[in-house]
């Protein structure tokens, strides 16, 4: 915590993540949506509703921590295309 102060964890069923204190947000959520954002952490924040000062702190965390993160994201998204598989299936299986 001496390292990031803007980090802090929170245990869930996904298991321990780093979050960014005073927020809802999960680093991993910050990273993906700077990397969507072609690097671009102003664009991230505003999207984001965070401020500068929060994704520069995101972005700390992730340069020391940067095999976890990535894990994470990969790993979101895994579960999104296999929820977007399922749900495909069943409107196929809606318009036989």
């Amino acid at each position: 915590m001496d390292e990031h102060p803007l980090v802090i964890f929170a245990d869930g069923p996904a298991g321990r993540r780093a979050r960014l204190a005073g927020t809802g947000a999960d680093i991993w959520e910050v990273i993906a949506t700077v990397k969507d954002n072609n690097g671009s952490e102003e664009d991230a924040a505003d999207y984001l509703a965070l401020t500068p000062i929060l994704v520069n702190a995101a972005v700390a965390y992730y340069g020391s921590y940067s095999d976890e993160i990535d894990s994470l994201i990969e790993r979101n998204s895994a579960e999104a295309d296999e929820a977007e598989a399922r749900w495909l299936a069943g409107r196929a299986a809606l318009n036989r």
